[in-house]
């Protein structure tokens, strides 16, 4: 009898991409194997971790349960699941709507899936078990990382903000903090497997020790973790300004192993706008903080979030975001256009935006940054930059004979193919000699690489061929992408 075989489909934010990483662990612990690559549903369970963010989302996953439909009827035994921000929103909707879907779980309880589906089977009928606080931290989870030289670590889940455009906390529930203990074990334990570069997550990092009182516990667990022998990258996404201290700022320029480099989430640079969102900063205090920042650590690379045509947003308030665009001469950012999603405090306000007018405000916004990031990355020409070199980034690179990694700050690096074996993990030094708005070129001989435990161990796993592909990370693209995208932020886009 041969195994059963498994597919995981990923859609919205990093924890999402995590917690497939946790829902394939628990299903190969269970017995299944991944199904190999291009199955496109023919496996004998396929689970879709779901978005709640994107205005499509629910059309987005009936459109594809609908074409499994069939699939499924020719294939006896086959299960499907549903889980994710969605399915904790929609509860019972999806089974009415979709009959053939035999589980469905929520946020709160992913460790349950491999029991439902044996439940599924042995009752003849659809499980839909929704937990509405958290069960079990979800790192206790067995999990099938993605990544032989680089791993997600979650440092909390769930948020206590009330952002007015957000529908995250209303399904992950409260911030709940992990012991500090238990992540610096997990980053440990990842460290002697060969993991080299880590990246602490949680829906609101910098508010981390929330729960015990201590201000301070993230700026502690920066430091903590430049202790770690052969870690060798710390990066975290994604913090609030309004969490943002001095001493998180001081951990990040005082440790060598957290990368220059900082996701910060403005939405929007009117502060009457700000107001209108919740969000607890206004325009002078963002940009002090990316001030700080830059005094503390001149070369940080700082991205960010950006809501276009939020409810009540005049051309004044929008040229209020472009300008404090221009004064943050920010790396890259993730635009979006506002779309009401059910749930949310914004979705009833008044003086909702005409699609045409966020369409153009969106389009002027989007050639601003394009503009910026090209002028920040010219001014990487000529540099010597250490980057780890990763798997999958340079789609062009077979053609192209370059191979692709990251800079210290994040940046995108194409690079000439040494002569020498180089492995993803391992670490090369290169000269910049181009900038795009969003990559580099290193055209020039490598000048020195460094082999790593992290390459060796990316070279270990990679002996024998792996099943199927790994799960996407659904995030926004940079620049310009299909006409009228229809987005607000993910759950950790803060």
């Amino acid at each position: 009898m041969s195994e059963k075989t498994y597919e995981v489909r990923t859609y919205g934010c990093q924890m999402n991409v995590h917690d497939s990483e946790r829902l394939s662990g628990l299903l190969e612990g269970a017995g299944y194997v991944r199904a190999p690559e291009g199955a496109d549903g023919d496996a004998d369970v396929v689970v879709f971790n779901t978005c709640a963010v994107r205005e499509n989302a629910d059309n987005k996953l009936y459109g594809n349960l609908g074409r499994l439909a069939p699939m499924k009827t020719k294939r006896p035994g086959m299960q499907i699941a549903v889980g994710g921000c969605l399915a904790q929103k929609d509860r019972d909707t999806i089974t009415k709507r979709a009959p053939w879907v035999d589980v469905v779980f929520g946020t709160h309880n992913i460790g349950k899936l491999p029991v439902l589906l044996e439940r599924a089977r042995i009752q003849e009928e659809a499980q839909v078990e929704i937990a509405e606080s958290l069960e079990a931290f979800p790192s206790t989870l067995p999990t099938r990382r993605e990544s032989a030289y680089a791993a997600w670590v979650s440092i909390s889940v769930g948020c206590n903000n009330t952002c007015t455009f957000c529908i995250v906390p209303a399904l992950r529930g409260k911030e709940k903090d992990r012991r500090t203990g238990d992540i610096l074990a997990e980053i440990e334990a990842l460290v002697a497997e060969g993991v080299s570069e880590i990246t602490l997550l949680g829906q609101n990092v910098n508010a981390y020790g929330s729960d015990i009182g201590d201000r301070e516990a993230f700026s502690k667990l920066l430091r903590a973790c430049g202790k770690i022998e052969g870690l060798e990258r710390v990066r975290f996404t994604s913090p609030h300004p309004r969490d943002f201290t001095d001493d998180v700022i001081a951990a990040m320029a005082e440790t060598p192993n957290v990368m220059p480099q900082l996701h910060m989430p403005l939405q929007s640079g009117s502060d009457a706008i700000l107001k209108s969102m919740r969000r607890s900063y206004r325009q002078e205090r963002f940009l002090g903080i990316l001030d700080k920042v830059r005094a503390a650590m001149p070369d940080a690379a700082i991205s960010t979030d950006i809501i276009v045509g939020f409810p009540g947003e005049t051309e004044e308030d929008f040229e209020q975001t472009m300008h404090t665009v221009r004064q943050a001469r920010f790396a890259n950012a993730f635009t979006f256009q506002y779309s009401i999603r059910p749930g949310t405090p914004a979705a009833t306000m008044e003086n909702q935006i005409p699609k045409e007018v966020v369409q153009e405000r969106y389009m002027r916004l989007v050639a601003l940054q394009e503009e910026i990031s090209w002028e920040e990355n010219k001014k990487q020409v000529g540099r010597t930059l250490e980057v780890m070199v990763a798997e999958g980034e340079g789609r062009k690179d077979g053609a192209t004979l370059r191979l692709s990694g990251r800079a210290p700050d994040n940046r995108l690096v194409h690079f000439t193919k040494p002569a020498e074996e180089v492995r993803p993990g391992d670490v090369v030094t290169v000269g910049i000699t181009y900038a795009a708005p969003h990559h580099l070129l290193a055209e020039g001989e490598t000048t020195a690489v460094r082999r790593t435990r992290a390459g060796d161990a990316w070279e270990k796993r990679n002996a024998q061929p792996r099943q199927g592909p790994g799960v996407l990370l659904g995030l926004p693209k940079i620049g310009v992408p299909e006409p009228l995208p229809a987005a607000t932020g993910g759950c950790t886009l803060n």
